[in-house]
């Protein structure tokens, strides 16, 4: 099992974060720079083919990766994990080259904070592509001296050929029908020793999709809503995605949960999704 930061020596602290987040695939494969990186803020990211579904429209877990909403809670001043995070996709962003995430932190408290973002596209700004809110919590403070870290860059060039997310972040479809994730290593894994946010939302997103297609009978599908509560930290792993699909008017609804099977079978994260039918 990996060591949660929080048992780290003040002396310790910051370069095992840096060590960590060096590490960490989600905002580095997907192009999505952080504020403790070092360099000018950008808060933009390229879309590629690997984040769009089928028919050419974006995926969910991009866009929550670009927004993650953690309430405001930042590595720089607390120890951030997520609770609840909600998006809604009001444009399947056909022909955005980037897209452009500006946040709003609506409150922040002392355990506790909520935020909002607009996703918009950054070369059209009054092009609405989603809403995205969610709600962190604070773990625990960190100590003194904080600096910005360099970033060792992954540059993926687009291109049709590119694997897909789940892929990439090793996830899988098993025999008995089940997406899972393997256990728990440093690249998928937050500060905390948790499984990270990032690819919870990849193949969460993945299950649900899988489990609509089937149910609709297509796979031409366009997320519409996406909503994710974490429940519990993912430790140890495989984690497996358990879900159900529903019939609604015009709409197929789906509903997950992630269960850390090397934890007591544990459920860590619900969510649900709603799709439409896509041309």
């Amino acid at each position: 099992m990996l060591k949660d930061i929080r048992a780290t020596s003040d002396q310790e602290y910051w370069e095992d974060l840096r060590r960590r987040w060096t590490s960490l695939l989600s905002y580095r494969y997907l192009g999505r720079s952080h504020s403790l990186n070092s360099g000018p803020p950008d808060p933009t990211m390229k879309l590629r083919h690997d984040m769009r579904n089928a028919t050419g429209g974006i995926m969910a877990a991009p866009l929550c990766i670009a927004a993650p909403e953690g309430g405001g809670i930042s590595d720089e001043f607390a120890v951030p994990n997520p609770v609840i995070h909600s998006l809604q996709i009001l444009d399947d962003a056909r022909g955005v080259g980037r897209i452009e995430v500006v946040p709003e932190v609506l409150k922040l408290g002392q355990r506790m904070g909520f935020s909002r973002s607009l996703i918009v596209d950054a070369d059209n700004r009054t092009r609405v592509i989603a809403l995205a809110a969610g709600q962190g919590v604070s773990l625990g403070e960190v100590p003194p001296g904080f600096e910005k870290m360099d970033e060792e860059k992954i540059v993926v060039e687009d291109s049709p050929d590119l694997p897909p997310l789940y892929k990439v972040f090793g996830a899988s479809q098993r025999d008995d029908g089940h997406w899972m994730l393997p256990e728990l290593v440093i690249e998928l894994a937050s500060p905390d020793a948790a499984l990270h946010l990032g690819p919870q939302h990849i193949l969460l997103e993945t299950a649900a999709t899988d489990l609509a297609a089937e149910r609709a009978g297509t796979d031409h599908l366009q997320m519409e809503s996406w909503q994710v509560m974490f429940l519990a930290r993912g430790k140890v792993g495989p984690f497996r995605a358990e879900g159900e699909a529903f019939d609604g008017a015009g709409r197929i609804g789906v509903r997950l949960v992630l269960h850390d099977e090397g934890n007591g079978d544990r459920a860590v994260t619900a969510a649900s999704a709603v799709f439409r039918l896509a041309t």
